[in-house]
This record gives structure tokens, sequence and C-alpha cells, in this order.
């Protein structure tokens, strides 16, 4: 017989989980691409793309209050528009954060090559990152959130510094011209980013585990709001004010440019250890929410079956061990390409987007009040960033047709799946 998750998650260990989330490979490798691409105008799509995580972040917050289930943003378009839909965007989360997993590995690496590491080293400390999050997460939730509470507080510390000592290099002159590719570089940029915000839902996945979900998610998510947007605006500020951006190499690790550059090499290289620490910290947060969905996805029958098994400490271990192959998978197919980070970018980013637009649609269906207006407003925001995705819309449509696909011919209806849709529309 299956156990029940464990509620044991705290404000503050949400707190931590969220910046885990959120605060990861984007803002470790998209500051200085954005700012090459599109020029001092970039903040105001960071600005953008932070804005919108307010609303987009309390809507998942006030959905995740009211329907607290391990399936997520599935769950809650499930309950709004059918199974069927449910799959499809419970299948896209999926996909987009396990290969999110081999991006956020891939970069921790790269800045791990500013210690002299060759990229074979390299993929092979990405692999090491992916190891010791998927054991951290099949030994349960409480070893997690511990780590996750560290990682966070390193992530924020370093992040404040390289702006502080970025404050005396800030000249004038970095800031002009101010879109020197024009506007519409801009909103390529802001869809470019986003997957630097690609976390706000994932607390969702994790709510049946908090200890009170009507009260501690939503704290969670307005203390983790103000200061994620905090810290990602002002590492860009640092960015185009100390005009550290350009080339691959410096685009790629651009935290540690501006900690070396204003504090001496040694802190750079301090900042290089410390950046394989953030990359674990954000894998080891999103193997935990996304083995939540895989189990909700196998346990309602749309997944493969062993995935939804959970074991007597209430760990969905199976499911865990699941998105630690997908990633490494994904990883493996990166090195014998030769790609890199930035080409699998376009996965999680054309995901996500749809993600949220459908689940803002959800939002606005099954809530009321201030959150049905946020909903609303956010699924409209979204929308104005699909202009700018061109031919990688292509991605969703593959991972749909093939989620139907399963679904029709290999799917079974989970035991309790329709009970508990009919009661969560009742209440």
């Amino acid at each position: 017989m299956n156990q029940s998750l464990r509620r044991t998650i705290t404000v503050w260990q949400g707190v931590a989980l969220y910046v885990g989330a959120v605060i990861g490979a984007g803002v470790l490798l998209l500051p200085g691409l954005s700012v090459t691409l599109a020029g001092p105008a970039s903040l105001g799509a960071w600005l953008f793309d932070a804005l919108l995580g307010i609303p987009l972040a309390l809507v998942f917050a006030a959905l995740a209050a009211r329907f607290p289930d391990a399936g997520g943003v599935a769950t809650y378009v499930r309950f709004a528009f059918g199974p069927a839909l449910g799959t499809v965007i419970g299948w896209f989360y999926f996909v987009a954060s396990a290969t999110a997993q081999a991006l956020v590995s891939l970069t921790g690496a790269y800045y791990a090559s500013r210690l002299g590491f060759g990229r074979g080293e390299a993929f092979l400390l990405a692999a090491g990152i992916l190891v010791i999050g998927t054991v951290a997460n099949a030994r349960g939730l409480k070893v997690s959130g511990r780590l996750q509470l560290v990682f966070s507080g390193v992530v924020a510390t370093m992040l404040l510094l390289a702006l502080l000592v970025s404050l005396p290099r800030f000249h004038a002159a970095n800031w002009t011209p101010v879109a020197p590719h024009g506007l519409a570089s801009v909103g390529q940029v802001a869809l470019l980013i986003f997957f630097a915000f690609f976390g706000w839902e994932a607390i969702a996945h994790l709510s049946e585990e908090f200890r009170d979900p009507a009260r501690d998610v939503q704290r969670a998510t307005i203390l983790s709001v103000g200061l994620i947007t905090l810290l990602f605006v002002g590492v860009v500020v640092a960015t185009i004010g100390t005009g550290t951006y350009g080339s691959d190499d410096v685009n790629r690790t651009v935290i540690a440019r501006l900690m070396s550059n204003g504090a001496g090499n040694a802190v750079g290289m301090l900042t290089a250890v410390l950046a394989l620490l953030i990359s674990l910290g954000t894998v080891n947060a999103f193997i935990a929410t996304t083995s939540r969905l895989g189990y909700a996805l196998a346990r309602d029958g749309v997944f493969p079956a062993p995935l939804a098994k959970v074991d007597s400490g209430g760990v969905p271990r199976a499911a865990v061990l699941g998105v630690g192959a997908f990633a490494g998978v994904a990883l493996l197919i990166t090195y014998v390409a030769n790609w890199g980070p930035e080409t699998l970018l376009v996965v999680p980013n054309s995901l996500v987007i749809v993600t949220y637009v459908i689940g803002m649609a959800a939002g606005a269906r099954l809530l009321s009040g201030v959150p049905r207006v946020l909903a609303l407003f956010s699924a409209v925001l979204c929308l104005a960033l699909l202009p700018f995705s061109g031919a990688t819309i292509g991605v969703p449509v593959v991972v749909a047709a093939l989620a139907i696909a399963y679904r029709r011919w290999l799917g079974r209806p989970g035991p309790d799946s329709m009970a508990r849709t009919q009661s969560a529309i009742r209440r």
C-alpha cells in the first residue's frame, strides 16, 4: 500500500525551496547574455518578468492553498478544464523541469571552468551535481530542506555582494546607447530570460507537504517574491553599470566576473566554487518538486506506474530516481552533440510559457475575487511574450502529442482521481 506524503515543510523551508528553485542557473547565465542582445534596455525585460512573477506566484499560492496536491499546476488545469489538458500540462512541466536539471548542472560546471577544468571534466562535474541532488532527495525531504536552507543563504548573500562590490565601478557611459539593437530586442530578451523566473509554480508541487498549506504557502510566497526580485534586478544593474558582458566566456560566468573585478581574483575563484553550490541547490529543489509531479501523474494513470510508489518514509523514491535519470540522459546528449547551455534553454522556456498561460487560465476559472483578477492579468502578460517564441513553439506541440498518445493508448485511470476532482470542484 502506498504511504501518504508527510507534512513537514515550514514557512522558512518554503522560502528556501522557492529561492533555490527560482534563483539558480538563470541568474548565473542570463544577465550578461541579455545585455549583450538588448543593451541597457534589457533591464526593462528583467523588470517586466520580475513584476510578472509577483501575480504568478500569488495565484499559484492561492491555488496551492485551496488544492494542496503534489500534481501542482497539472492538478489545477485538470480541475478547471478536464483530465486531457491536465495530462498535457503535467507532461509540459515534467519535461521542462527535468531537462532544466541538465542545464542547471551544466551552468555550474561552466563556472568551474574558471578553476581550470576542461570540457570533459566539467561534464563529469555536472553529472556529479545531478547524482548528489538525486541522492539527497531519495533520502527524504527533511534532508533536502536542510540542504536548501544552506544553499539559499549562500545564493542570496553572493548575489548581494556582487552588486555591492560592483558599485564603485559603475560608469554612466555604460548606460548608453540604451537600446542599441532596437526595442524589439527587449521583447526577445524578455522571453529568453523567462527561464530565470522558472519556479514560481514549483512550490505548488510541495503544497501537500506544508504543515499548514492554507497559511504557510502564501507567507512563503510573499517573502520569496520580494527577495528574488531585489536580487535579480540588482545583479543586472551591476552587469550593465560595470559593462561586464560581451563574449560567451564572460556571459556564462558573469557573477564570478563581477566579484573578481570588484574584490579580486581570489574572491572570483571563490564565487566560482559557490556557483557550484547554487547549481546543486537548484537541482536539489527541482528534483524535489519534479519528482512529486511525476508521482502525481503516475498516481493518476498518465505516467509510468512505478513512479507512483511511495516508500515507508513517505518519499516517492522511484520518481526521484526517474527525474535524475531523465536529466542524466539530457546531459549525455548535450555532451555528445557538443551543445552549449543556451541550446538546452529552448526546451524549458517554450514549455513553461505555455504552462503559465494555461495555468493562469485555470486560476481564473477556479478562483474568485482578487486572485481571479491576478490570474487574468498574468495570463495576458504571458500571452504578450508568445509572439517572440518563433519556431520554438514547436516543442510544446511535440510534447503535447506524446502526452495525448500515452494517455490514449497506455494510460489508465487512477483509483481515486475522479473522486478527488469532484471533491475539489465542490469546494
